[in-house]
């Protein structure tokens, strides 16, 4: 399971990381004419930030592949599980095509608007949801996890 997991952290990852903005091939979402070109150090810690948020993007690809059946280990309902599950893949996966989206976008106000709601709602929801799920765990629902059920 383990290698499985870094396998598809890994090349989900580094080929988010070449298709961002300020990865080295960023052909799949151009930067917006409006969008000022990063000087000096803001260059390399733009590009860090990008390889972050693409590794993270593949660890959430992963945990939404082989992560469900960690999560349905917990004694709460399937839909509850099955929330966190989706929410915990999310708040992983998200950092990619927001931040690519924002760069892609510049300053068009009404696309601005369509990517902070499509991100910072769903974000508030998952929020909600997994604070759900961790009240129903610390109220003693919560069954031991198998050995080697860790990610």
């Amino acid at each position: 399971m383990k290698t499985r997991i870094i396998v598809t952290t890994l090349v989900v990852g580094i080929l988010a990381f070449l298709t961002e903005p300020n990865g080295p091939a960023g052909i799949f979402w151009r930067p917006s004419p409006m969008v000022p070109e990063a000087v000096g150090i803001q260059l390399p810690l733009f590009i860090f930030l990008g390889l972050a948020e693409a590794l993270v993007f593949g660890l959430g690809l992963a945990f939404l592949v082989f992560g469900a059946s960690m999560v349905n280990q917990f004694k709460v309902s399937p839909a509850l599980a099955r929330a966190a599950h989706l929410s915990i893949s999310w708040v992983m996966i998200n950092w990619w095509a927001h931040d690519s989206l924002h760069l892609h976008n510049g300053m068009e106000l009404s696309g601005l608007l369509k990517i902070e709601y499509g991100f910072h709602i769903t974000l508030m929801l998952s929020g909600i949801i997994l604070a759900r799920f961790f009240v129903a765990m610390a109220q003693g629902s919560m069954t031991t996890a198998p050995q080697g059920a860790s990610l």
